[in-house]
């Protein structure tokens, strides 16, 4: 059954989008599977260079079908946007399906993540403030408002209302804002009901039809393993599941379809947003990772955090989610370093700790335990095989697989569709 799933590793940001539209010519689906717009995927084609934040990559592969999952929140005035960007760049999106069960992210939603945010102060989550959260929190409290909504206005028209009833009272009592009109919002989410009628479909009858004709379904996961609501370094997570248990559920497949699971590592670590991250740097080599690796948010715009590889946070990650391969990503951004730190373990009130603490406290105070690997001067950005790695890059890559507990079988020393050394295929 050649279903597989592809998400991240660590906190997101690992170059999924990479790793994706690498498969995605040889892939009939890529499905998006949870989040919405506040995961970004960049993606080069050639010269071209393309930032997605709600579109599957596969929409840039000619002859894949891109699904927006149930498990999806979709802001329609993003989407379109998107999409809008897409076609005069001369991309074919006529092949893009969403589900008619994915739940809608409406202004109020976003108004409600502006305000708690700003509210929490100190104790913010560090939210991106595009409405996921609230809008998974509809979900979640069952009065949100889902796309086969927009085509029912007497349905609509109840859903928010009964939305609005507690969150006018948020906002007017708690924030002093404005209440929201439910006549306006109704008014905008039926503007978007005829241009999205052309993508509506049934995904879940779609994709599992695809599967029983052998076709093969890529699930494409949005921000990463240690950001998910259940597994991640709660509650500084996002919304949703990330992880590969998610592909079952935002897609509506059995986990008995899934043939591989696929985790993207940078071959350095980083985040995005507040939390703990035990190998955070805040010296000069925390800045040159972050200039060389262009390491700033493809929707936030935020520069992110960084810090070394973090072989804990990976065999956590292999371990949550079965992963069967990984795809090391970046590897060419390390060149240059005389030695390169990764963090083995972590020293918790002067214990060693090989494993991610159960404890979101004793994660807070974990200390990194570095073991040192030489680096490389030489430049990989041209190999085209693992034999074209310099000898350290090779026992680099050799460490980091044998520490994180699956194969490394692809490698990223570039930001090209074509820098890339592939040792085992995915298919």
């Amino acid at each position: 059954m050649p279903a597989l799933v592809l998400l991240g590793a660590q906190w997101g940001d690992e170059g999924k989008g990479k790793a994706t539209d690498l498969l995605g010519g040889s892939v009939d689906y890529v499905v998006r599977y949870q989040g919405g717009n506040n995961a970004g995927h960049t993606v080069v084609v050639g010269d071209q260079k393309y930032a997605l934040h709600l579109l599957p990559s596969g929409i840039l592969s000619p002859g894949c079908t891109p699904v927006i999952g149930n498990g999806v929140v979709v802001d329609p005035s993003v989407l379109f946007s998107e999409l809008n960007g897409l076609n005069e760049r001369g991309v074919d999106t006529s092949k893009l399906l969403i589900s008619g069960n994915a739940h809608i992210i409406t202004p109020y939603n976003v108004t409600v993540d502006k305000v708690t945010e700003r509210f929490l102060g100190k104790r913010k989550i560090g939210t991106t403030g595009r409405g996921i959260g609230p809008t998974y929190a509809d979900k979640i409290n069952r009065v949100g408002i889902r796309v086969q909504d927009l085509y029912d206005e007497s349905i609509l028209t109840q859903k928010v209302e009964a939305a609005l009833d507690a969150k006018n009272q948020i906002l007017t009592k708690l924030y002093n804002r404005r209440a929201i009109a439910v006549d306006q919002v109704v008014e905008e989410l039926l503007g978007y009901a005829d241009k999205l009628a052309p993508y509506v479909a049934d995904t879940v009858l779609v994709l599992n039809q695809a599967l029983e004709q052998d076709k093969v379904v890529l699930f494409e996961g949005g921000q990463g393993t240690l950001l998910d609501i259940d597994h991640g370094t709660y509650p500084f997570v996002t919304s949703s599941n990330p992880t590969a248990g998610g592909a079952c559920t935002g897609a509506g497949v059995g986990p008995t379809k899934i043939s591989r699971v696929i985790g993207i590592l940078k071959a350095y670590t980083t985040r995005v947003g507040s939390g703990p991250f035990p190998t955070e740097l805040f010296d000069e080599d925390g800045e040159a990772l972050r200039r060389i690796g262009g390491e700033r948010g493809v929707t936030t715009g935020r520069d992110r955090r960084c810090g070394w590889f973090d072989a804990v946070i990976a065999r956590y990650a292999t371990r949550v989610n079965g992963l069967t391969d990984f795809f090391l990503t970046k590897l060419d951004v390390l060149t240059g370093w005389e030695q390169i730190p990764v963090c083995v373990a972590y020293e918790i009130d002067g214990k060693r700790v090989e494993e991610l603490p159960y404890s979101q406290t004793d994660f807070h105070h974990a200390k990194p335990v570095y073991e040192m690997l030489p680096g490389w001067s030489e430049d990989i950005s041209k190999a085209k095989s693992f034999s074209d790695l310099p000898k350290n890059a090779q026992a680099y890559v050799k460490a980091l697989e044998e520490m994180s507990g699956a194969p490394i079988s692809a490698i990223g020393v570039g930001p090209g569709r074509d820098e890339t050394i592939e040792i085992n295929s995915f298919l």
